[in-house]
């Protein structure tokens, strides 16, 4: 090996030592916090028991999963966790990408600065006080909607929070609040980044705004709402753990329409204490989670090859 080359790989070994320096506290984070707790899964096999420990207690092998899947719990869970986020993921998309759209149109920088603060705000309530903000308009005695907006309508009030069948409705709304504007804005900077210079040769060409917006907009977003969109699949079994708690308060009457797997496993665990039952349910949420991104990824992958080759 001549001496520049050795001189120069010596120096990007350096340099990549420096980079990985940096990021070392990152890894040991990541290391401790997601990985050394996968240890823990063994609980879903095992009877456990508190004064055996981990290890000492009996294994069971499936039958933690048996007892999950021979009740009703399991198929309303995964029904509930899967439509619900379905439908979060497309709503959430078309309204985020919409807004990013109008407000990319707005040309006054403070009005602009405005609007993005007025539309991120919800992302950053506690789901806590969401829940209370929730309550003050669906509360059955003082409620804004039972006191105020439906007697307007000739509309006796509504029990709201013993009627199940109101709140896929009602939780859709709150989700959408409150986290479309997070999504408005990565969507607003992919935007922001586009070249200018290509709405300008639009221009010249005559393209008008729905066509440029069409043309241009969409396609150079594309590589953004992709990436966002397989971070959402992937976390299509993990659910918004206040949004299906706190908001509907844990009222028992509701619980065919607002229980998933993450508050099925807190009630498991809290109500019955049943360990084994619940590390069950987050490892069959977990493990299908996994597969669903492999599977979304295949399917991207064979899109984006199919169409390079038109």
């Amino acid at each position: 090996m001549t001496q520049p080359a050795a001189g120069k790989r010596k120096s990007r070994a350096k340099k990549s030592g420096m980079l990985f320096l940096m990021m070392l506290p990152g890894i040991i984070y990541l290391v401790i916090n997601n990985y050394l707790p996968m240890f823990g899964v063994v609980i879903a096999f095992k009877d456990f028991n508190y004064t055996k420990g981990i290890f000492g207690s009996d294994w069971i092998g499936f039958k933690n999963f048996e007892y999950l899947f021979k009740t009703s719990d399991a198929f309303v869970i995964t029904r509930n966790t899967i439509l619900y986020n379905g439908v979060f993921i497309v709503l959430n998309l078309f309204i985020a990408v919409g807004l990013a759209i109008l407000l990319n149109e707005v040309k006054q920088r403070f009005l602009s600065r405005f609007y993005q603060s007025v539309i991120l705000l919800p992302y950053l309530i506690s789901m806590v006080i969401v829940g209370y903000l929730v309550f003050a308009v669906f509360s059955m005695d003082n409620g804004l909607l039972n006191k105020t907006i439906l007697p307007m309508l000739g509309i006796s009030g509504i029990s709201w929070y013993s009627e199940a069948k109101y709140w896929p409705y009602i939780l859709t709304i709150v989700h959408i609040w409150k986290s479309a504007g997070y999504l408005c804005v990565i969507y607003l900077a992919a935007i922001i980044g586009i070249d200018q210079e290509y709405y300008e040769a639009a221009t010249i060409d005559g393209a008008g705004k729905w066509k440029q917006i069409k043309s241009i907009t969409f396609p150079l977003l594309m590589p953004v709402v992709t990436v966002m969109t397989l971070l959402q699949i992937g976390r299509i079994f993990y659910s918004d753990f206040g949004l299906f708690y706190q908001v509907p308060l844990n009222t028992g009457a509701l619980q065919s329409t607002t229980n998933v797997i993450d508050t099925y496993v807190y009630r498991a665990l809290m109500t019955l204490g049943d360990i084994g039952m619940s590390s069950a349910a987050g490892l069959y949420q977990s493990f299908v989670g996994f597969l669903l991104v492999f599977i979304s990824n295949y399917v991207v992958k064979k899109i984006n090859r199919d169409n390079a080759l038109f």
